[in-house]
């Protein structure tokens, strides 16, 4: 029999914290079924104390910021979890840093009544994005192609790169076009059994996305993780999303990484709507009120 709702969960440090957010999520969701991709080339993950419904993705991917192995390994560990006799109806991927901020009962009752597919955050990256101030940066990210001629300086130096930004250039050595379409947002998100096989076959059937995105992430300005998975989501026609990842984020301007919360957070929180938040310290009171709060005690 299939499951209500699953996890998959990609993490790298914080044993600990992995250990609690699982024991979390059984308690929950009465040991729903959870892929775990784990990158022990990081540290080790033991796997006493972890239940049957608690798989691990073997062999693992090593990964790195704004490289494509972090959506290898979420594709895996989605694979993983769809593979399982148990695959759930909807399925939630999460780091290690995060944790339930609404009731089992309440995330379980919004999804079997969704009329949605996926909740996931997308944005367009558009040719007119380039003379927007906010927009500029993701434009440069995704919509241009950078490419590197070695060799053409006789002092040594290792040749030249060069970035080609106009639609009559890129259309042709990019994916992207009027009819599929680049988006961007957070890579974490809800989606259903619908949708999972939707993503999985995409990117089954269609390797030269994947292969521009490998191509392109060499030039350390595009982040893979934010852009592949909602590209897909975003262009399949017969798919409802909602942009809404269903999670509370704090992204202090112009910051890389989004802002640890704590007990100042907690109203905030709950009264969200969000059914997680991301990210907190390992051993942060406000966990334990999280417990309470979510009925996980």
């Amino acid at each position: 029999m299939s499951a209500p709702i699953g996890f998959v969960l990609l993490t790298h440090a914080n044993v600990p914290q992995i250990r609690r957010l699982v024991g979390t999520l059984d308690r929950m969701f009465d040991a729903p079924p959870i892929v775990c991709h784990h990158d022990f080339s990081k540290c080790d993950l033991p796997g006493e104390g972890f239940g049957t419904n608690f798989t691990v993705v073997r062999p693992h991917e090593t990964t790195g910021w704004g490289r494509f192995s972090i959506v290898d390994a979420t594709l895996r560990g989605i694979e993983a979890l769809y593979a399982r006799p148990d695959a759930p109806d909807w399925f939630v991927l999460l780091s290690g840093a995060d944790y339930p901020v609404k009731p089992a009962a309440a995330i379980l009752a919004e999804l079997a009544a969704s009329p949605f597919d996926a909740y996931i955050e997308r944005r367009e990256v558009s040719y007119a994005a380039r003379k927007l101030a906010s927009g500029r940066l993701n434009f440069r990210r995704y919509r241009t192609f950078r490419f590197h001629l070695p060799g053409m300086a006789r002092n040594g130096a290792p040749g030249r790169f060069f970035t080609l930004s106009h639609p009559l250039l890129t259309q042709l050595l990019t994916p992207f076009s009027a009819r599929f379409r680049c988006y961007f947002g957070s890579q974490w998100f809800t989606a259903n059994r619908r949708a999972a096989a939707h993503l999985l076959c995409f990117h089954r059937d269609n390797p030269a996305l994947a292969a521009h995105y490998r191509r392109q992430e060499r030039y350390r300005l595009i982040c893979p993780d934010e852009s592949y998975i909602q590209t897909i989501l975003g262009n399949a026609p017969d798919l409802r999303l909602a942009d809404d990842p269903l999670r509370y984020i704090d992204w202090p301007e112009q910051t890389p990484h989004p802002r640890t919360l704590g007990e100042a957070d907690f109203d905030a929180m709950t009264r969200s709507g969000a059914h997680f938040a991301r990210k907190f310290d390992p051993d942060d009171p406000v966990l334990d009120r999280l417990d309470a709060f979510v009925g996980a005690i």
